[in-house]
């Protein structure tokens, strides 16, 4: 049966506005609120987008969307009972934590892992009650990214995601500080070199694995054994072990982190491997574990808390209208007995 003339047309939806737009949803919502952190260009390519669909926001979720509530969302993509012992990330917390201090806003932790845990995220930035969201600990093509992304919220990133690059974003050098952790056992006279990587899932793994592959080529040498893992200190025993059982030449190994790099050593240690005399190791993070092993790591220094505060003020200065840079943080060498 035909349809009535009579039937109302059906009202176009903010995706359409951003898809004809040719911009995130994010964008156009900010648009369509009059929030101030959007580009000329994108703010004018949403309105004629508005223009040509005869788009009409709902007067509830443009009410929702001006609300302000006081609280700021940290979204971590895991809810390992394991995270709050991971002093990496006990530091971001303290940095924003720190930050926030200055502030009226409070902050609200949200373990993301299941299906159900990100529902309930979705639910919440859809009734805007928080201001704005931090996302930390991506793997891959994270729906977090899409729930962030979908709810229009100003969203602040703590280390780029795997594919793309957001708007908002801190990080750290962490290509930069491969390499020279690697140009450092180099200088060493090491040249059967291998590495234990971080999640190829992550973007912070492939980056640094990026740097030391730089430092290789660049030397002229080609990597001797390169092992995945998972960042824990067993996944790090368990990639020593396989780069010993399939090369036992190795003089040195780069670790793409230092919990990875004490279970490292502690292999090295029950294989009868002398460090650094057979094996030099350098890590990366400077943790507090890392004068702690025996021998005490070389490794690369990150500013971890500083990169949580930089999130925090990032997303603060979105909220008050301005218009931040994404930032790099720098990195450097600490020079130590294992290396």
């Amino acid at each position: 049966m035909a349809a009535r003339s009579g039937s109302p047309r059906r009202r176009p939806t903010l995706a359409e506005v951003a898809e004809r737009a040719g911009v995130s949803m994010t964008a156009a919502s900010r648009v369509i609120n009059n929030a101030p952190h959007v580009s000329r260009a994108k703010r004018d390519a949403v309105e004629k987008a508005i223009r040509d669909l005869g788009y009409a926001p709902s007067r509830t979720a443009q009410a929702l969307a001006t609300r302000r509530n006081g609280v700021i969302a940290l979204a971590v993509s895991g809810d390992d009972p394991a995270i709050f012992a991971d002093p990496f990330f006990a530091q971001v917390i303290v940095g924003i934590s720190a930050a926030l201090e200055e502030t009226e806003l409070h902050l609200l932790l949200c373990l993301c892992a299941s299906g159900r845990a990100q529902a309930r995220f979705q639910g919440l930035l859809g009734t805007r009650a928080v201001d704005g969201v931090m996302l930390t600990a991506l793997r891959g093509d994270d729906p977090l990214i899409r729930i962030a992304e979908q709810s229009g919220l100003p969203t602040v990133y703590g280390g780029r995601p795997l594919h793309g690059e957001p708007e908002w974003y801190v990080d750290a050098d962490n290509q930069g500080g491969a390499r020279k952790a690697t140009d450092h056992l180099i200088g060493l006279g090491r040249t059967r070199i291998a590495a234990i990587t971080g999640p190829a899932d992550t973007d912070v793994g492939l980056s640094r694995y990026r740097g030391y592959r730089d430092a290789m080529a660049t030397a002229g040498l080609t990597p001797s054994a390169v092992e995945a893992g998972d960042f824990t200190a067993a996944g790090g025993a368990a990639a020593m072990a396989a780069i010993l059982d399939a090369h036992a030449d190795v003089d040195a190994v780069f670790v793409a982190n230092d919990n990875m790099a004490a279970g490292a050593l502690q292999l090295l240690r029950e294989r009868g491997r002398r460090v650094p005399d057979d094996v030099a190791v350098v890590g990366f993070d400077d943790l507090e574990i890392a004068v702690r092993t025996d021998p005490p790591l070389t490794t690369v220094h990150q500013p971890i808390r500083a990169l949580g505060s930089e999130m925090a003020r990032m997303l603060t200065a979105l909220l008050s209208g301005q218009q931040p840079s994404p930032l790099i943080l720098p990195t450097r060498l600490v020079v130590r007995a294992s290396a």
